[in-house]
């Protein structure tokens, strides 16, 4: 059965997927001569990525509630000490306007509580690029929606970043997509299309929302006025009906500004009280978000943002979860108090315990590229303001390049607030971590 629900998307989609292809044939275009014989030149495969080696080393809050939530049925300890293995692959085959791409990921973690190795595909499609105004794709991809840097309020289609370390590959959905793109020669530049359709059955996309649904979501670009702006929705199924536009520009060739605007439909927030109860609230959510990169003439990259996320918790019902948490976690482990603390353990996953869950917060980052002359070095330092319960992380960065394909990285992260506030009752008080990510190119190694 659910094969053929999956063959009946494929078969009901790609029709609509190429439909703009017959309009788009009749366009007229030129080409180079050079640009074909580089393409002769060129292998029409890669394959590439990096290994990395990552130490952490973290300091534990023993009296925080994510402290109570991870040991509360086990042995405590106020240091954890994990080692991670990771390999990433990109295989890419081109031949004429038909491409598949390929992205794998391996981690191995090792530590005091779990040995634990995970493969997973982050990509893998086919794209059709019949002309220079028209493509395709099919398969598992990460679409990138939205100008923020540390957060998206209108990515709807993609999985959340880390806002302390925005650049990590990221998972992709099994979709089907399309492009349609026309330029002009006015104010308006370019204009492109984006529709998407999202398949969510068992064992299809099956952490996007409630299943059985075909989900169809959809850009439009304008590059208008020399100003990037982007409108995007997602229509009602498994998750609500969902709008938000954005926008990005350059003010100055080192100053530029972006911005983003989110509307859910009756989005439903689960929420418990201190002593237990489980409530639902449904509401309008409105996400926005506004932030400014700036280059100075020593090299000096600068980003800050502001965010709202209209579907984080206040401060007064995160406290109502952390207090439930105080109140077991002196208690003798019995049904009552190991049930409820199960509870509170699958609202943390869900909501409570992921990357920013309140209100309101400040982004900044501030990045040296080789200060005093140093050659391949670029320190940094990462700061997330909790501006509801006034707790913040604070991380230090030193990044070095200076040997070939080889990056080495320092970093740590410092959390501060008082009881009953985000980082205040994160799981630790600070960590390290130390990198090593050797990036390669297997086809140039093998002489392929």
């Amino acid at each position: 059965m659910k094969s053929f629900k999956v063959l009946r998307f494929i078969i009901i989609i790609i029709p609509i997927i190429f439909a703009p292809q017959i309009l788009l044939s009749r366009e007229e275009y030129s080409f180079d001569l050079s640009e074909i014989e580089e393409a002769v030149e060129k292998k029409p495969y890669s394959l590439s990525g990096y290994m990395e080696f990552r130490l952490n080393f973290l300091y534990l809050d023993e009296d925080a509630a994510f402290y109570t939530l991870k040991f509360f049925d086990s042995a405590t300890t106020n240091r954890l000490d994990e080692y991670k293995f990771g390999l990433l692959l990109d295989a890419d085959y081109q031949k004429q306007n038909i491409g598949l791409f390929l992205r794998t990921n391996i981690d191995a973690v090792k530590s005091d509580l779990e040995s634990d190795m995970s493969a997973k595909i982050f990509e893998g499609y086919l794209s059709l690029t019949p002309s220079f105004f028209f493509a395709a794709g099919l398969g598992k991809k990460t679409l990138n929606w939205g100008t923020g840097y540390a957060w998206n309020p209108v990515g709807f289609v993609q999985r959340p970043k880390d806002p302390g370390d925005p650049g990590l590959p990221r998972e992709g959905i099994v979709v089907a997509a399309a492009d349609i793109i026309k330029s002009y020669g006015g104010q308006l530049q370019t204009v492109s299309l984006t529709p998407v359709f999202i398949p969510v059955y068992e064992g299809v996309n099956e952490d996007f929302g409630e299943i059985n649904h075909i989900n169809f979501a959809g850009r439009a670009y304008f590059l208008f006025y020399d100003t990037d702006i982007d409108f995007m929705f997602l229509t009602q199924g498994s998750k609500p009906f969902r709008f938000g536009a954005d926008f990005s520009r350059n003010i100055t060739s080192n100053f530029e500004i972006h911005g983003e605007f989110a509307f859910i439909n009756n989005f439903e927030k689960k929420i418990i009280d201190s002593d237990g109860n489980l409530f639902e609230k449904k509401y309008d959510a409105r996400s926005y978000l506004l932030g400014v990169r700036y280059l100075t003439s020593f090299n000096t990259t600068i980003i800050s943002e502001y965010y709202r996320n209209g579907t984080g918790f206040t401060t007064e019902e995160m406290e109502d979860f952390f207090d439930l948490i105080d109140k077991q976690k002196n208690l003798s482990l019995t049904p009552a108090t190991d049930s409820l603390l199960k509870e509170a353990s699958s609202l943390a996953d869900k909501s409570y315990g992921t990357r920013n869950p309140m209100k309101d917060y400040l982004y900044l980052r501030i990045s040296q590229r080789e200060p005093f002359d140093i050659l391949y070095f670029t320190p940094s330092i990462t700061g997330i303001y909790n501006l509801n319960d006034r707790s913040y992380s604070l991380s230090p960065e030193f990044l070095y390049s200076g040997v070939t394909n080889l990056e080495l990285r320092l970093k740590g992260s410092f959390l501060k607030g008082g009881p009953g506030t985000e980082y205040g009752e994160k799981l630790n008080d600070y960590r390290v971590e130390i990198r090593a990510r050797y990036y390669f190119d297997a086809v140039k190694l093998m002489n392929l």
